[in-house]
């Protein structure tokens, strides 16, 4: 073969495969993207006196996480003087945005948010000094109006509405670390009386201290899958279990596996979860895990996900440094 035959084959070779990586790279074929954990990590120094005293180094936690119109929004605990969002299209990479809720006083932490369609507003349960607290706004990165406490003597809310309309708030009795159910006659307003719903009874709820705290709710085949955290928050041994019930107001069932999501393989303290679904249709936890096995509050975000079996069983494991593929992007 010639000289210049031989240059325009292998100039030819080369388009093609220049043109095979960009329709490769256009359709997503051969490159699965992939993520390891952590995907955030963020400290602030706090001072908090009440309602328990704290000062010192503490990682941002005890992740909400909210997916509207295409995008995934973050609320942590953060510097216990209000909140700031995050924002990711992917669950992966997340870029910190604006300042959405402010207190006058300090304990703030373990936010909820909340799109209610019926109105087009974006509700932020707060907790701050052992107390719930709600507020509104008509985005999800927007300033948040403080419209007053709901509950004394609580944190960890989560607000859940039912395929019927009907709203349930889950929360934690501060102290004494019950789960408890509120039913509601709308984002703001109660009705009825509270139901206890879980309380620490079994060993893994009760290592190094006795406590059931950060409900969320699933809904899956017509069950409700309540998940819930245990075993220290501050600790290597805090996890995740679930109970179940056929109706928001129990009585619920602890799964007979618990903890479903626990300490182990280089993984310390995973607990506090929300659930987000992806596009295509997976379920997706995002939770804290504490960075070592020291007491304390140094925590580190992650995500993994969930999965139902065909007898409903609830799946998961935490990672930390292992390559996983990762969620499908939000759009739009």
């Amino acid at each position: 073969m010639g000289r210049r035959k031989f240059t325009l084959h292998f100039l030819g070779l080369g388009a093609l495969c220049l043109l095979g990586a960009m329709l490769l790279a256009a359709t997503g074929i051969g490159f699965e993207k992939t993520y390891t954990n952590p995907v955030l990590v963020e400290t602030v120094v706090i001072r908090r006196d009440k309602p328990d005293n704290f000062s010192g180094i503490l990682g941002i936690g005890d992740p909400a996480v909210l997916f509207h119109d295409g995008t995934y929004y973050l609320y942590p605990t953060g510097d216990n003087r209000g909140y700031d969002v995050y924002v990711s299209r992917d669950l992966v990479k997340w870029q910190k945005g604006p300042r959405i809720f402010q207190s006058a006083e300090r304990g703030v932490w373990a936010p909820d948010v909340f799109y209610n369609d019926m109105d087009g507003q974006f509700y932020l349960y707060y907790t701050v000094n052992g107390r719930i607290g709600v507020a509104a706004a008509g985005r999800p990165d927007g300033v948040f109006r403080d419209l007053g406490i709901l509950i004394d003597n609580a944190i960890d809310a989560h607000m859940f509405r039912d395929d019927d309309g009907q709203y349930y708030l889950y929360y934690v009795q501060y102290p004494g670390f019950r789960i408890h159910v509120q039913p509601m006659a709308s984002p703001v307003l109660k009705k009825d009386v509270p139901a206890r719903i879980i309380q620490a009874a079994d060993p893994w709820e009760q290592q190094q201290a006795a406590l059931t705290e950060a409900p969320w709710m699933l809904k899956h085949r017509g069950v409700y899958y309540l998940l819930y955290s245990a075993g220290g928050a501050d600790s290597q041994d805090y996890a995740i279990g679930y109970a179940t019930a056929d109706s928001p107001l129990g009585p619920f069932t602890k799964y007979a596996g618990n903890p479903i999501i626990k300490k182990g393989g280089g993984i310390f303290g995973p607990g506090h979860c929300s659930v987000t679904r992806a596009p295509d249709g997976e379920l997706w936890m995002i939770y804290h895990q504490q960075k070592n096995s020291s007491r304390g509050w140094n925590r580190i975000i992650c995500i993994d996900p969930l999965r139902f079996d065909d007898q409903g069983v609830l799946h998961g494991r935490a990672t930390r440094g292992e390559k996983r593929k990762a969620p499908s992007a939000g759009s739009g």
